[in-house]
């Protein structure tokens, strides 16, 4: 009795337009009550009405009874994702408004006919004949056709300018007690001749510029271009060294082997045929070993890349020449037997 009595008076005291959104949120739930087909279900409509409800009704949190108060927070916030969603799947058209295809092609006839002239000079001019276009949206259809050929891939600078570039690079020998040795070597592109070959366990900037020195003997004139990786040996005593010799350097790519192909390619054959089938015991040791198989290498092996034809060997050998089937042919050994040189005994 006390209860209603409070409510009565709570009533009293309350708005007239408080007592309706009230009166109306009952009868909203009351209609949903009755629907008894199986049990009462909230309809997208009766969603909607509690979300309106929760943001002009102050006090709907006391009119709500069918659903907690949590939930009609909920589809709020559900509705008004819904809402920005569809408004940013709306796409408007941005940027600039596209010019009439008569000024583009005014604008292209004018860069074609005007070498000259660039951007600004053409948006002064048509500026002058009434057309009110930005300096950038001349550029963009000024563009010119591109006429050259594409620029020399590496390849093909590789193959012009073999005669005149040389190529170095080091690789790691493991002696028998586990030393880690340098190896440094200078070949060059156009006959595959090795033309130097050092060995040190302590690699330095220094060090590598004095190899380049001894290289470029009297006998031996300096490259025009030295291909080389991007390493610390090719530091600023490098640098300074190689362009007091008036060569140029040519860096290759980060982690890119192929760019120095002949150089990796001359690291394989050492390894295979020479490195993998002996033991290392020192450097004195190693650099005996290389000189010998670069002796082999430049006079005797024969390369396909040059006409199965050794790199110090004379151009003009006749290979249809053909030797007495009844000579006999003695083998030199070369690095102990692991290979060997044939000649027509005297």
């Amino acid at each position: 009795m006390l209860r209603c009595l409070l409510w009565a008076i709570a009533a009293a005291v309350r708005p007239k337009i408080l007592l309706i959104a009230d009166n109306l949120c009952l009868r909203q739930q009351l209609l949903v009550l009755k629907r008894q087909k199986p049990r009462p279900r909230l309809k997208d409509a009766d969603r909607r009405f509690w979300v309106l409800a929760c943001r002009w009704f102050l006090g709907w949190q006391s009119s709500v009874l069918i659903v907690k108060p949590e939930t009609v927070l909920r589809w709020h916030r559900h509705g008004w994702r819904t809402y920005w969603r569809r408004r940013s799947s709306c796409r408007a058209k941005t940027g600039r408004c596209p010019i009439a295809p008569e000024l583009r092609t005014l604008i292209r006839r004018m860069a074609s006919e005007n070498r000259l002239w660039g951007q600004r000079r053409i948006q002064g001019e048509l500026s002058r004949l009434g057309f009110k276009v930005s300096a950038r949206t001349v550029a963009k259809y000024m563009r010119r056709a591109h006429r050259r050929g594409p620029s020399s891939r590496w390849r093909s600078f590789l193959s012009q300018h073999a005669s005149t570039v040389w190529a170095c690079d080091f690789f790691c020998v493991q002696t028998i007690t586990f030393r880690t040795l340098y190896v440094f070597f200078v070949i060059h592109h156009a006959s595959r001749q090795v033309l130097h070959v050092q060995v040190t366990p302590y690699p330095t900037a220094r060090w590598t510029a004095q190899q380049i020195v001894e290289c470029c003997n009297w006998d031996c004139h300096p490259p025009r271009f030295l291909v080389h990786d991007r390493d610390n040996c090719y530091a600023a005593s490098f640098n300074r060294r190689v362009r007091n010799l008036d060569i140029m350097q040519a860096r290759t790519p980060f982690r890119s082997p192929r760019a120095n192909a002949i150089a990796e390619r001359w690291v394989r054959s050492v390894r295979t045929e020479c490195l993998d089938h002996v033991f290392i015991f020192n450097e004195h040791h190693l650099q005996k070993v290389l000189a010998e198989y670069v002796g082999y290498f430049n006079h005797w092996r024969p390369h396909r890349s040059i006409g199965q034809r050794a790199p110090c060997a004379p151009a003009t050998e006749d290979a249809s020449h053909q030797s007495d089937q009844a000579a006999k042919f003695i083998g030199v050994p070369v690095l102990g037997g692991l290979h060997h040189v044939y000649q027509q005994a005297a």
